[in-house]
């Protein structure tokens, strides 16, 4: 599994907390430093990092073996950059740190899960923060366990359509439904069973697995 942090809003104790998996941990400009004050060992380092002060930085290059810099005049964001190596260890990835804080951010984080590179993916890509997991899929069938800390499942289309899109073992389950965007009727399901079984024959959809904030 492959962690890149981001320097959007972490609760220090949730990203401590998962530095006991086992990971990869990969830090995006500032959060590089977050990861090293949550006592992580970060393999290596990606970004511009104007947002980090003179302090942070000097810190960063002394805990971190690999540090990848780009400048700030740039065509794509940091994240971008370290996902991009990151789809060539043919591994497990989650980005962290990347929710939260600015809309143009998150929404162009987003936008990176509907890539042809991350579609075609031979391991998940997720964005992962305490409250939400989410992913993109193309059209096929696919078992989703159900993951506990995360109560609800919603589906929204990317494109704009998904043709006969299946759900089963969910609180509110779906035959053959073609389900357009800009429509509400796939949003807040619940799974019923240890796995949800889900297939459609057409489009892109997102799948936003989430809990209510405590």
């Amino acid at each position: 599994m492959i962690y890149l942090v981001g320097g959007g809003p972490i609760d220090h104790q949730w990203l401590v907390s998962l530095k006991q998996e086992e990971a990869r941990w990969i830090g995006v400009d500032r959060g590089t430093d977050k990861l090293i004050k949550a006592g992580a060992s970060v393999e290596r380092a990606f970004g511009d990092f104007d947002s980090v002060s003179k302090e942070e930085y000097e810190r960063i290059v002394s805990f971190v073996p690999t540090i990848e810099t780009a400048e700030p005049e740039k065509n794509e964001t940091d994240l971008e950059m370290a996902l991009k190596w990151a789809l060539q260890q043919s591994q497990p990835i989650r980005l962290i740190g990347v929710t939260g804080g600015r809309l143009d951010h998150f929404m162009g984080n987003l936008q990176l899960l509907v890539s042809h590179p991350v579609l075609k993916h031979s391991h998940p890509v997720e964005i992962l923060d305490e409250q939400n997991r989410i992913a993109v899929y193309e059209k096929g069938e696919y078992e989703i366990r159900n993951d506990t800390a995360y109560r609800y499942l919603s589906f929204i289309p990317i494109t704009q359509e998904v043709e006969k899109l299946t759900l089963t073992r969910v609180k509110y389950p779906l035959t053959d439904h073609n389900v357009k965007m800009g429509t509400t009727l796939t949003i807040s399901n619940e799974f019923i069973a240890p796995s949800a079984s889900i297939s459609f024959q057409s489009g892109i959809l997102m799948m936003i697995r989430s809990k209510d904030n405590t």
